[in-house]
């Protein structure tokens, strides 16, 4: 991630959301002070970001090419 932390065993599981608009949502969540771990990543099968939820658990959001 970009502030330095790393995988660590047992301690990335997550939630993934499938979602229509990743560009959309993370920018309306963003207004609602929503913390992400990282930047919108973009590979061949799609985009992808990772929220925290209030306790700090990983969720990604997930837009398919």
């Amino acid at each position: 991630m970009p502030d330095g932390r790393i995988p660590e065993p047992g301690g990335w599981n997550r939630l993934a959301l499938e979602v229509e608009n990743l560009s959309e949502m993370v920018e309306g969540m963003k207004q609602a002070n929503i913390h992400f771990r990282n930047d919108i990543i973009t590979g061949p099968g799609g985009k992808q970001i990772l929220a925290e939820d209030p306790s700090g658990n990983p969720i990604e959001l997930f837009e398919a090419a």
